[in-house]
């Protein structure tokens, strides 16, 4: 069978809201679906094409494994043939523990390890005495983690202060209380005294003294002279031992949220930060520990690995070379290979999720990708097309979801979904190559002939935030003023220093700005539109209150739910060592409420009935305005196709992404931080997006957006562009001002993009 010539065969695909369609992939190329958010490009590629190559992976092993598998429903589909083993690479953020890095995600970690335990000197022994994951070789006393939890000396005290005027500001110390008297009645040290005027006898007696009997007096307001005596403990010792030296999982809630705020992190006294034992430490390769070769900048750690002559180590150093230059091609060689994962950005993490993927030699495999441009610059996208294409050269299938205009551009063949979002979509609207759909008139062909001029009115402000001094990652000592109340976007290459700027060191110097992150939103089986939004509860109030009955009767997570499911809608059979079985509830016919609730109406319609409205149809039917007054913010931000009931698991990453935003539209003189809002939107979304920027700031809002899509970028009022590259050559501010005059700065890569957006066609 030629893989060039063969195609994934799909017939009668039904999944959310597709609507039984009919489709022929080509296999050996590069496929880009396309269409609004909420269109079906998900349906078809994850739930029905990715879901169904799993499952069929998995039926390939023996029962009793499968039953510790990943469980894959059989998709609504009549007929999916031709399916290769497929991979997939999804959108959403890398959730790392605090011990994943970027070594370990990429695989580069043990490697190194291997290849230190074959040619350092001073071996420490096998690969596993070089990980600070494994007992051989951790630092004991951190745990392999770098850092310690302590409590934080100026958080806890005012040393301008006595203890008779209070200046222990830990919870339970208020002067008069029992435990202010173990210290201020001591004799240890004088009361009256400032603490910042403690001598260092004093100033340890307080901190870790011991052995005084210190007489305690009542306080309970009581009529009774009764006093008892306790045995003096130093103030950080105690609180030391109370608090920290606890499992924290069996801290009552209170004491959780104390020590979040008293506390800080702090480097590891014994490794210094560096997570090994010193035996791991002192064994060097070219000069340096692999945590000295692990925090240097990958760009830098390649020609140190290539003086590596060693014939046992040569061909290791080889093989992690080859990952650390695609990790450069990639345009994040600014990276070291120590940083914790947990701490990328979602367009760093998924680059090296791909990195991850080029290492391998396999060949007739179907590459699935979720908008693999997510948080790359303009400049960095044709880095991740040539990534793209080379997976596909060497004899796999790449499908890609995707908004971004530059990799529509690079595929072989276009699948447009539409026409609408929702019940208005689920059909393909076109099949074919890029310069054919830029012949038709769906709404991605439309949103490509155009072009969004720069814009020239623009806000203006006097009054402003000032980040002073910011150093925090790799920021240069960078002093910058943020006008108020306008729209100013945050750009720059990858690892320039925009999150580090404005959702770091903002929000620190300025607690009262509001970080809206890249975060997802909960997306529960039982977390729909309307309780998002925070309007079930007013509509359960109509309905009690219309049949004088509890408003618990009306809630699937409550005494409403059928008894049958539990509210789920649906029953699932343990089949032991075959797959599990999922059934619709036959009690409630998958409504997932009691037959008691579904008898009780409000204009003249159940709750099931409302709940399967669409936010236009339920415009239409309610007066409140407590719910009318939410559905029209889901309204304005172009989900008025969304029903109430719609579980938010089966909602687009676009979707979920505006629908983030919905609770902060009526706030007035707040200041947001945005973190790439654009994630997951088609580009005829994005013009929503930008006119709920609009409202959000005609409402007095500040709101600050870091943001690499041009059209945003073009539409701001103010523009901050860092840089000039990533990592240690970042850090700087090259641009502040309009996008009318960013265009005309030699310097910025930005600029340079939006010059040649300005020149270029998409199809020449």
């Amino acid at each position: 069978m030629n893989i060039d010539s063969d195609k994934i065969i799909i017939t009668g695909a039904s999944e959310n809201n597709l609507k039984n369609i009919n489709v022929e992939i080509p296999k050996g190329k590069l496929v880009v679906f396309t269409g609004v958010s909420g269109s079906g490009k998900s349906s078809l590629v994850f739930n029905t094409i990715a879901s169904e190559a799993m499952r069929r992976l998995n039926d390939t092993y023996p029962l009793y494994i499968r039953n510790k598998m990943p469980y894959y429903k059989p998709p609504k589909v009549e007929v999916i043939d031709r399916l290769t083993t497929s991979i997939v690479i999804e959108q959403r953020a890398f959730v790392g523990d605090l011990r994943s890095t970027v070594g370990t995600m990429t695989d580069v970690a043990p490697m190194l390890r291997l290849l230190y335990s074959r040619c350092a000197e001073r071996c420490a022994g096998s690969s596993s005495a070089y990980s600070f994951n494994d007992p051989s070789g951790m630092c004991t006393t951190c745990g392999g983690l770098g850092k310690t939890v302590n409590f934080d000396l100026e958080g806890l005290l005012d040393r301008s202060k006595s203890l008779n005027e209070g200046a222990i500001l830990f919870p339970g110390h208020q002067i008069g209380s029992y435990q202010w008297q173990l210290y201020a009645n001591s004799g240890l040290y004088d009361s009256d005294k400032p603490l910042c005027d403690f001598t260092e006898k004093e100033w340890s007696a307080f901190l870790h003294g011991s052995g005084v009997i210190v007489e305690i007096k009542n306080t309970t307001g009581k009529i009774w002279d009764k006093s008892y005596n306790l045995t003096y403990e130093g103030f950080l010792d105690r609180i030391t031992r109370l608090y920290l030296n606890r499992d924290l999982s069996k801290q009552s809630k209170t004491n959780k949220r104390i020590i979040k705020e008293f506390t800080k992190e702090f480097p590891c006294d014994a490794c210094n930060g560096a997570r090994l034992n010193e035996i791991a430490l002192s064994s060097k390769l070219n000069g340096f520990n692999i945590s000295e070769l692990g925090d240097k900048e990958i760009c830098d750690v390649i020609p140190i690995l290539e003086q590596i002559t060693d014939p046992i180590g040569h061909s290791t150093a080889k093989k992690i070379i080859e990952i650390l230059n695609d990790i450069v091609n990639m345009g994040i060689g600014y990276l070291n290979l120590n940083r914790p994962s947990n701490s990328l950005s979602g367009g760093e993490a998924q680059q090296l999720k791909v990195v991850r993927h080029l290492k391998n030699g396999l060949v007739g495999i179907t590459y699935i990708f979720d908008e693999p441009s997510v948080g790359l610059h303009p400049k960095d996208v044709s880095r991740m097309n040539c990534l793209l294409t080379r997976l596909r050269d060497k004899g796999n299938t790449v499908l890609v979801v995707e908004h971004d205009k530059d990799v529509i551009q690079a595929a072989d063949e276009v699948i447009d979904m539409g026409p609408g979002a929702g019940k208005g979509g689920g059909q393909i609207v076109f099949q074919g190559s890029v310069r054919e759909l830029m012949q038709k008139h769906t709404a991605t062909a439309e949103w490509l002939k155009c072009k969004i001029p720069v814009k020239e009115k623009v806000r203006t402000s006097d009054e402003a935030f000032v980040v002073r001094n910011a150093n925090l990652h790799n920021l240069s000592n960078v002093t910058i003023r943020i006008p108020k109340q306008v729209l100013t976007v945050v750009c720059g290459l990858a690892g320039a220093g925009k999150s580090s700027l404005v959702c770091g060191e903002l929000p620190r110097q300025y607690p009262e700005v509001k970080h809206i992150s890249q975060a997802q939103i909960g997306t529960s089986s039982r977390s729909t539109s309307a309780t998002y939004i925070g309007m079930m509860d007013e509509v359960r109030k109509l309905f009690a209150k219309k049949n004088r009955v509890s408003m618990s009767l009306f809630s699937s997570n409550s005494k409403g739910a059928c008894p049958n499911c539990g509210g789920k809608g649906v029953v699932t059979a343990d089949m032991a060592f075959l797959d599990t079985v999922t059934l619709t509830c036959e009690a409630c016919n998958g409504q997932k409420f009691s037959k008691e609730s579904l008898g009780f109406e409000y204009n003249e319609k159940n709750i099931v009935e409302v709940l399967k409205m669409t936010v236009n149809e339920a415009l239409a039917f309610f007066e409140e305005a407590q719910i009318v007054d939410k559905l029209k913010l889901l309204k304005d931000i172009g989900m008025g196709y969304l029903t109430l009931g719609q579980e938010t698991s089966t909602l687009s990453g676009g979707e979920c992404q505006r629908l983030k935003l919905v609770n902060f539209l009526q706030c007035k003189d707040g200041a947001f931080v945005i973190d790439e809002p654009t994630t997951g939107l088609h580009g005829k979304d994005i013009d929503l997006l930008m006119e709920l920027f609009d409202r959000m700031v005609d409402n007095g809002n500040t709101v600050i957006v870091v943001e690499h899509n041009l059209d945003v970028i073009k539409q701001a009022d103010w523009v901050i562009d860092m840089g000039p590259k990533g990592g240690k050559d970042g850090g700087r501010v090259l641009f502040e001002g309009t996008p009318q005059q960013l265009i005309k700065c030699k310097k910025s890569a930005t600029a340079e993009c939006l010059r040649k957006e300005k020149n270029d066609l998409i199809i020449n």
